[in-house]
């Protein structure tokens, strides 16, 4: 079954007109009221100028819909996408105009560029039957959108304020983490620290215990070195005592001789 899609544009022109669109995939409904009156139509295309202006005159038949989409090369999609676009919202720098036609009828017209040339739609709209129908079916679907609409925004503030409390949620994980990470951070460089130093302190001592090792090391080879020294010096002293003592019984020997006379 062909899906409707339902819009109502307050077209703000010199006096305020509502709007109603119902579009389907190859033909549409429009209603038109000013509260006071109202003006309806079914939308095809029944006649076409390609030069400035498309002139259009509602009947309910799709193949004519068809007919007049082929006439000018653009398919029916496009067709009733832009219908909706240009009814839907109004667009800046199109020229809306809602003028008398004659005989009761109105002619809706709105203006839109293509390929440089300035086109302007005029869509012919008969009196409604019943206007009070008619304008209070538009009362409704704007009621109802509302309701729909004031819904969803509560929906939606109700979902912000969710999203809201878990953001802040994930906000104070997100601290209690960082707080966590930091007191641990902290927790380990103490220690880290505790253990570095104890490890200097260690090597502290340990360098002092060999320092002192080498120095008593050092003085006791300083202090047998000295003894060497010593005894040897000694030893010399003795040498050359005797040596003197040699020496002088030697010198003394030839004083000592007998003298006596010489035999001939």
């Amino acid at each position: 079954m062909d899906s409707a899609r339902h819009t109502c544009l307050k077209l703000q022109i010199s006096q305020p007109i509502f709007i109603k669109g119902t579009w389907f995939s190859s033909h549409f409904h429009l209603s038109i009221t000013d509260a006071l009156n109202a003006w309806t139509c079914d939308g095809i295309i029944t006649s076409f100028n390609h030069l400035k202006f498309l002139d259009f005159f509602f009947a309910a038949s799709e193949e004519e819909v068809k007919e007049r989409a082929s006439n000018w090369d653009q398919p029916i999609s496009e067709y009733i996408d832009m219908s909706e676009r240009y009814l839907g919202f109004q667009q800046p720098g199109s020229v809306y105009g809602f003028a008398d036609a004659g005989g009761g009828y109105k002619r809706l017209s709105w203006t839109f560029d293509k390929e440089g040339t300035k086109l302007e739609w005029r869509w012919k709209f008969k009196p409604a039957e019943n206007c009070k129908t008619i304008t209070a079916g538009i009362l409704d679907f704007l009621m109802d959108a509302n309701i729909r609409l004031s819904e969803e925004v509560v929906m939606k503030t109700r979902s912000n304020e969710k999203l809201k409390a878990e953001a802040e949620k994930c906000l104070a994980q997100s601290e209690k983490f960082q707080n966590e990470k930091a007191e641990f951070e902290t927790t380990i460089y103490t220690k880290f620290v505790g253990v570095l130093n104890s490890k200097k302190s260690k090597l502290r001592e340990l360098r002092d215990r060999l320092s002192n090792q080498e120095s008593t090391t050092n003085l006791q080879e300083d202090e047998e070195a000295s003894t060497d020294k010593t005894e040897t010096f000694d030893g010399d002293s003795e040498d050359e005592d005797s040596t003197m003592d040699v020496t002088s019984t030697s010198k003394d020997t030839p004083g000592n001789k007998p003298r006596g006379r010489k035999r001939k």
